[in-house]
């Protein structure tokens, strides 16, 4: 505890410091000052939280002082000391919450009295503020404690419902005010943000955001928030607790405000899932009913689900579409007439009910099949033409909503139908596998590996590439090797084993058969043959 001496007066400073017993009252420094710049100064530097100033002072009154320090929000007691009993500098300090107003002279034995007050007053503060200030952290700890508490729970219901005298460790583990017969009730949100939005691209901003949404659209004088927590990307779990009797009219009013709201707004879609609601006791089993609904359903984005009407619906078995017309829309090339087929299909399945994934996922390899059937008829080996990241993310998300499902099957078909394209023009085929055995006669190039460049089948690419060329690939390849071993046979001066090598083998005797069934001179006969022949002819060979 500090305490501030203000006086133009120095003698009346000096008396202040020497008559006082400061250590009695609990001072631990005394600071003086003998005008209103000085005072501001120490306080503004130094913690202090007892000031005594006189009022009248030549260089600003201590009125004006202890304005500044109201303005300011400094938590400090002041005592005014004056020479005028004058009813307007009263007032003016009763305005400004002095703590005390004292005449001059100084009695200081009634001094030391007002001084103990403004101590205790002091301490009092400090001790509100310290509240305060834990308030906040025990506010701020507490919200990591129910995090910590629901990511618990609904971690432990995963496989199976947790056991109430599992919930009740928790309580009094993390000291939650909760009793086992709380009515709660969880609400789970799928969240799709659209491709190069904030959601994509910043998503700890756009968590940020959502978060403001949920909270702000979730206020209602019937339940609190307890807490909102991402269970896995996107997938974001809000629990209710209800003061009233539980509504699920107007969780899906709210629901469908928040559809209304996260397109423009956020830039996404979403699916909202309503859990049952019951006690905390069995908490485990409501968790479990919502997670396992969120594991089994495709859902249609922007719509509204409850695990009520899901339990209520009778299972049915499925019924594929008409494989066959969509297989004739395949070869007649009626590319958009098949995806509109396969949506007409799906939104069928949407009609009054939601879709199980398992049907879905049966209707997803029926169409697979059906693709990859069309495709080994053109010669086209699959597994090629579909690998990479573009394939398994959209395959991985396919069965999370209709949506998803009709993007992957559109990519399925568009790349299908493009490569179809590609392949029914045999001339491209035939010039791209040219030119790239030109440029790499060096490799290790059979028909297997040639095949795959252009994702088809290898028995279908030799009879694709004779037709067109006229010429067997395998032969076209031992030509283009051949032509490139006589360009560094006449040209440079590597020895016939290294060029064997940079043409494609490693085998020399086998090298040798075939150049000089080819050519009809060894390597080392035509080396030394266009070696020794007058350089005007060669060139003019060459021209030739």
């Amino acid at each position: 505890m500090n305490v501030l001496l203000v006086d133009d007066d120095y003698y009346v400073v000096a008396a202040l410091q020497k008559k006082m017993d400061w250590t009695a009252l609990g001072i631990e420094t005394v600071y003086t000052a003998n005008n209103v710049a000085q005072a501001r100064e120490i306080v503004e530097n130094h913690s202090v939280q007892i000031l005594i100033s006189d009022i009248e002072m030549p260089q600003g009154s201590g009125l004006s002082l202890l304005a500044w320090i109201r303005d300011n929000d400094y938590p400090i007691q002041t005592i005014l000391l004056t020479n005028y009993a004058d009813f307007n500098y009263a007032q003016k300090a009763i305005e400004l919450q002095s703590f005390e107003y004292f005449l001059k002279p100084i009695e200081f034995d009634k001094l030391m009295l007002i001084i103990q007050k403004a101590v205790a007053r002091a301490k009092e503060q400090q001790h509100n503020e310290k509240a305060i200030q834990e308030g906040y952290y025990w506010q701020k700890n507490q919200s990591k404690n129910l995090e910590h508490f629901w990511r618990r729970m609904v971690s432990g219901s995963s496989s199976s419902p947790i056991r109430p005298s599992a919930i009740t460790y928790a309580i009094k583990e993390q000291n939650l005010a909760y009793h086992m017969d709380d009515t709660l009730q969880p609400l789970l949100f799928n969240v799709f943000p659209f491709n190069g939005s904030m959601g994509k691209e910043e998503k700890d901003l756009f968590d940020f955001a959502l978060l403001n949404i949920l909270y702000e659209l979730f206020r209602h004088p019937g339940f609190g928030i307890e807490s909102i927590l991402e269970i896995k990307d996107y997938h974001w779990i809000a629990i209710l607790k209800w003061n009233q009797t539980p509504d699920t009219g107007t969780l899906e009013e709210i629901c469908a405000s928040l559809i209304q709201k996260t397109n423009p707004y956020l830039k996404c879609d979403v699916c909202c899932n309503i859990g049952l609601h019951g006690e905390l006791n069995g908490i485990g089993t409501v968790l479990k009913s919502l997670t396992r609904m969120d594991e089994e359903i495709t859902r249609c984005r922007n719509h509204t689900y409850t695990v009520e009407m899901y339990q209520k619906q009778s299972k049915t078995a499925y019924i594929p579409p008409d494989l066959a017309h969509l297989e004739e829309l395949l070869n007649r090339n009626r590319l958009a007439a098949f995806l509109e087929e396969v949506s007409r299909y799906l939104k069928g399945l949407l009609v009054n009910r939601t879709v199980d994934t398992s049907i879905l996922s049966l209707f997803r390899l029926d169409i697979v099949q059906l693709v990859y059937s069309f495709l080994k008829m053109k010669g086209i080996q699959v597994h090629k033409l579909y690998s990479g990241k573009v394939n398994d993310r959209l395959q991985l998300h396919s069965l999370t909503s209709i949506e998803d499902m009709e993007e992957y099957l559109e990519y399925l078909v568009n790349t299908a139908m493009k490569y179809r394209d590609l392949t029914a023009q045999p001339k491209s085929v035939a010039e791209e596998i040219k030119q790239y055995i030109h440029a790499h006669y060096g490799d290790e190039l059979t028909r297997n590996d040639l095949a795959e460049i252009v994702y088809l089948n290898p028995d279908y690419l030799a009879r694709l590439f004779k037709k067109e060329t006229g010429v067997a690939l395998g032969s076209y390849v031992i030509q283009v090797r051949i032509a490139a071993a006589k360009q560094l046979l006449e040209t440079t001066r590597l020895s016939v084993y290294t060029i064997a090598n940079k043409v494609g083998y490693t085998n020399y005797s086998y090298f040798s058969k075939l150049f000089k069934q080819e050519v009809g001179l060894s390597p080392n006969e035509y080396k030394k043959e266009r070696h020794d022949q007058p350089a005007s002819l060669h060139n003019n060979q060459n021209i030739l």
